[in-house]
């Protein structure tokens, strides 16, 4: 039995009719005839009560009409579903995030992909770059959010820069760093730090390792933080000074004081991340959409 034969039986059995269905199918009527014959002779059963000058179906007939409608109509919807994904307009992706870095990113990378593929589902996974940079590798993620890795941890993986952020030193209201126009480095490692913990952040390690060069080893670490959430209120409450972009300002608002550090690093860079090779129409949609949200240096 092929897909044919349902079709050409749909036909018959709405018109009642062979010629009226012969046009529909735009088919000639002695082929569609031998059709409904092989699919009766298959089925062992008739399909069709023949008269004169019109056709009935049979009990079988009305029942595999019923049946054909409903497989018929899943095909259609399967094919449909299947035309969508594969033209990017539908099908579910995979992103990773950090949140602190793209609290300002992600909102609008989100809203201009849905407006492009609204059919598109898009999970967010809260990550470390680690498991994101893994997780790209391995297909679990199809695209991430993170700061700018080393180049040996991206290995199979393409980043591209969406936002540079200046690198700040994070201190209460209080401190007596909060009304300076800028901090000396020099002045930095003797202040108690709170850090990311290194652990799940050692990219943000590597990150205070570039800005402060060799003075990083100075550092007195006094407490390791598990989220940007975690790091704003121990900064706040006075346990130690940080390391941090200008888009933590975003999150923690008035609660800390961000002071330009001198000589000032090269500035933080967030982007977005995907693997290097058999990038899939859905992720390019959603790599473009992000590229619509750069925005260029000290903007």
């Amino acid at each position: 039995m092929e897909l044919r034969h349902l079709r050409y039986f749909l036909a018959v059995a709405e018109e009642q009719n062979v010629t009226r269905a012969a046009a529909r199918l735009h088919v000639s009527q002695p082929p569609l005839t031998r059709q409904i014959q092989d699919l009766e002779a298959e089925l062992g059963v008739e399909l069709f009560e023949r008269r004169a000058k019109s056709i009935r179906l049979t009990e079988a007939g009305r029942v595999l009409l019923d049946e054909v409608r409903v497989l018929l109509r899943s095909l259609d919807e399967a094919v449909g579903k299947v035309r969508a994904v594969a033209t990017g307009n539908a099908g579910e992706l995979r992103v990773g995030y950090a949140p602190s870095p793209t609290v300002g990113l992600l909102p609008g990378v989100l809203r201009a992909f849905q407006k492009t593929a609204p059919g598109v589902r898009v999970t967010l996974q809260d990550h470390s770059s680690p498991e994101m940079l893994t997780g790209l590798r391995e297909g679990r993620l199809q695209a991430a959010f993170m700061m700018q890795p080393a180049k040996a941890a991206a290995r199979g993986v393409t980043f591209e820069w969406l936002r540079t952020y200046p690198i700040t030193l994070a201190v209460p209201p209080d401190h007596r760093f909060a009304r300076r126009r800028a901090v000396a480095v020099a002045d930095v490692i003797r202040e108690p730090f709170v850090a990311y913990a290194l652990k799940e952040y050692p990219d943000y390690h590597e990150f205070v390792a570039r800005s402060l060069g060799a003075a990083a080893k100075q550092l007195r670490v006094v407490e390791e933080c598990d989220s940007g959430m975690s790091l704003i209120a121990a900064v706040e409450s006075g346990k130690g000074v940080a390391i941090t972009s200008s888009i933590l300002a975003d999150t923690a608002g008035r609660r800390l004081r961000f002071v330009p550090l001198i000589p000032a690093p090269p500035p933080a860079v967030v982007g977005i991340a995907y693997r290097a090779d058999g990038l899939s129409l859905l992720t390019r949609k959603f790599v473009e959409s992000a590229r619509g949200e750069r925005l260029p240096p000290d903007s």
